[in-house]
């Protein structure tokens, strides 16, 4: 099901993507985009009308004061503040090298800084429970507004996760699941990624390879690090979501929602 918010950079619905064991995922039951701040006033008009009932904000505190969600009635708005991969947070944690750093102690800093495929790991170790609870909101969807709408920041790190499990969850071809998150890259280029690397510059932060790759970049093996770190250690999303408190009724209502 195709919906255009106007304003959204990396807003795409997740059905329509080839299944293992043949079929392919629903439309109009799992989307997933970056900030909604991003909206403009016709955007939101668009959405208060979209069969969208619940958003989960994976931002932390901190992006949230910067960029609050608002959502029209009746969608419930539901925060799993998930630290790892957030930029912002990162950044203000530069601050604790000093209160003048050289810019050669702000180079080593940013290079000290996990690469996105351990950051995913990191992510992974520290957040079942709020990657349980996103495919829980997703499963008990309302029938009145059947879809659910997963964001972060920029919708490629926190949401790109999250929407791989589900998409594993589901039976989602792998190469597929790879392709979906890899799609971030490519809607984010142009005006959001130039404006973000402008906002890092600005504070005097030098645009290294890494930099680049945390602000705006999502690389193949980023996310193929991270479903192999759930393979080997859970021996799938299903068991990594179990981890997290996820019922085995509650993956299989998640994995009937989500395939046609």
């Amino acid at each position: 099901m195709t919906l255009v918010l106007d304003g959204m950079q990396n807003l795409r619905d997740v059905g329509g993507l080839p299944l293992a064991d043949g079929g392919r995922t629903r439309s109009g039951v799992l989307y997933r985009s970056d900030a909604l701040a991003n909206m403009s006033p016709i955007g939101r008009e668009a959405f208060a009308i979209s069969p969208i009932g619940v958003v989960v904000d994976f931002r932390t505190d901190l992006e949230r004061q910067a960029a609050p969600d608002e959502v029209p009635d009746p969608v419930r708005l539901v925060e799993l503040p998930i630290r790892a991969g957030s930029l912002l947070d990162s950044l203000v944690g530069l601050g604790e090298i000093g209160a003048n750093p050289t810019p050669e102690q702000v180079r080593e800093a940013i290079d000290a800084l996990p690469g996105l495929g351990e950051l995913y790991v990191m992510m992974l170790q520290d957040s079942a429970g709020l990657f349980a609870e996103a495919a829980r909101l997703t499963a008990r969807a309302d029938d009145a507004r059947p879809a659910t709408l997963i964001h972060c920041t920029a919708g490629k790190d926190r949401t790109g996760v999250g929407t791989a499990l589900m998409l594993d969850i589901a039976g989602v071809v792998r190469e597929a699941i790879i392709e979906d998150y890899a799609q971030t890259e490519r809607n984010l280029a142009g005006p959001w990624a130039e404006g973000i690397l402008a906002a890092i510059e600005a504070h005097n932060l030098p645009l290294t390879d890494k930099m680049r790759e945390l602000a705006a970049g999502s690389p193949r093996g980023a996310i193929e690090h991270a479903l192999a770190w759930v393979d080997a250690t859970f021996g799938g999303a299903a068991g990594y979501l179990t981890s997290g408190g996820l019922t085995d009724a509650e993956l299989a209502a998640l994995r009937a929602r989500l395939t046609a």
